[in-house]
């Protein structure tokens, strides 16, 4: 799944009886904050970032982090998944920039006077408190209610009626299910604990898992590799192969979980660049780049692909979030990813297959939307993507559960389209991937990625 951010929300800050705020540190970052277009609310204090999570109808507590260190005018703090958030205040210190390690943009911070009154009160934890918060938390941050067709207040007055204090977590369990299961969107999660855990995928796709990523491996070893086996790296999440008229074979299965001993991204960075300059390397006469099974992950890793297929900066997408929970149709203004060429570094410029399919998730959809833009020859190959872009808020719920929810659209750089639901489409339509492993017959889409690279260096 793709990379948990901190969990971000909007507006209560207009709560009356504020809580005092803590005095401000020299270096300009303690205080508190509200995070522009996610609506988080954050307070530092005595080198700690403590994130509290806000709403119309509440204010929870989310995520910790301790102060690591300062460089370049940004203050680092870590949190106890090995998330480093970095947080660097403007010039009169009401502004400020949140970057967190492996995003590929930052959000803007605007100081507040104090926390929200909300968020020094108990929050209830009954069965109702749960489902408000859930369903607020949607009603604020959700951006394609209009796209899927889907009344969201009337889902409210359909679905409250039948919550009450003290039912049963099995009941409320299925019912928060049965609230998103329309949306069919694979970046939607609840999780509750020993009751159950929900997750889906768009019809007619299924989720990547470890089973699904080794049948295929061993599908392409089989029947496109000829029995050779892949070259594996990044704790087998990438397979290379060298085909004997010098194209390469890129499989990536995922952008993260790179190392097996450590989650942070710096060193899963390392193992990245590592890994592409031993399979990227000079005589390259095309590259296959198998997507196809591809769970998502860190969209800054899934760049650092891109970045070595290209001698030219370019834009590979724009990023925006909702930025008024009462106006779906506000946002904040798009923040441009470029795609700049790897200094230092071999990078391959010639033509580039790329393969997608409805298992090609979040970061695998993102480096796809980023070579849309490569300068040199891409042809993307297959099917439509799964169609899930945005950063995943996570988010807990007053009874102790958690779930997870987009709020961001990627666009593409000229005519600011999103390909949220329907996936990104291939320039060339094969057959189904998963259809094709489970009859054992021809895999379409690299024979004809094959046909394309040897047409194109005749």
């Amino acid at each position: 799944m793709a990379v948990a951010l901190l969990a971000l929300v909007a507006g209560t800050e207009l709560a009356v009886g504020p809580v005092a705020a803590a005095p401000r540190a020299a270096d300009g970052v303690d205080g508190v904050w509200r995070v522009d277009g996610y609506g988080t609310v954050l307070s530092i204090a005595d080198g700690q970032l403590q994130e509290y999570q806000t709403t119309a109808v509440s204010c929870l507590r989310g995520d910790t982090a301790r102060r690591t260190g300062q460089a370049g005018g940004a203050v680092s703090y870590a949190g106890g998944d090995a998330t480093v958030y970095r947080v660097r205040p403007a010039a009169g210190g009401a502004s400020a920039t949140l970057h967190f390690d492996g995003s590929v943009g930052d959000r803007g911070l605007r100081r507040l006077p104090a926390l929200p009154a909300g968020c020094a009160r108990t929050a209830p934890t009954g069965a109702l408190a749960t489902f408000d918060v859930f369903w607020e938390t949607f009603e604020e941050n959700y951006p394609f209610f209009d796209a899927k067709k889907i009344d969201w207040q009337a889902v409210r007055d359909r679905y409250r009626p039948r919550v009450h204090d003290g039912m049963p977590d099995a009941e409320l369990f299925a019912l928060l299910r049965e609230l998103v299961v329309p949306l069919y969107d694979a970046h939607v999660t609840v999780d509750a604990g020993d009751t159950g855990h929900f997750g889906q995928s768009r019809p007619g796709t299924t989720p990547p898992g470890p089973g699904l990523d080794l049948s295929a491996q061993r599908f392409v070893e089989q029947h496109d590799l000829a029995g050779m086996r892949l070259r594996t790296f990044a704790n087998g999440r990438i397979g290379y192969a060298d085909l004997p008229d010098r194209t390469g074979y890129l499989r990536i299965s995922g952008f993260g979980g790179y190392d097996a001993t450590s989650p942070a991204y710096a060193r899963n960075s390392a193992v990245l660049d590592q890994t592409l300059s031993q399979v990227i390397t000079p005589g390259l006469r095309g590259l296959v780049l198998d997507l196809r099974v591809n769970g998502g992950g860190s969209d800054a890793l899934a760049l650092q692909v891109a970045e070595r297929l290209t001698d030219r900066p370019y834009v590979a997408y724009a990023k925006r979030a909702r930025n008024d929970p009462a106006d779906p149709g506000r946002h904040t203004r798009p923040q441009a990813v470029r795609v700049r060429p790897s200094p230092d570094r071999f990078r391959y410029t010639g033509p580039v297959a790329v393969l997608t399919g409805g298992e090609t998730y979040s970061a695998g959809e993102t480096l796809t939307q980023a070579l849309m833009g490569r300068p040199a020859r891409t042809v993307r190959i297959g099917q439509n993507t799964q169609g899930v872009f945005s950063d995943v808020l996570e988010r807990v719920l007053p009874n102790g559960w958690t779930f997870g929810l987009p709020n961001e659209e990627y666009l593409t750089p000229s005519g600011g389209k999103t390909f949220d639901g329907a996936g990104i489409p291939p320039d060339i339509r094969t057959g189904n991937f998963l259809e094709e492993i489970a009859e054992g017959s021809d895999d379409s889409a690299f024979a004809r990625a094959l046909a394309e690279m040897r047409h194109h260096a005749k």
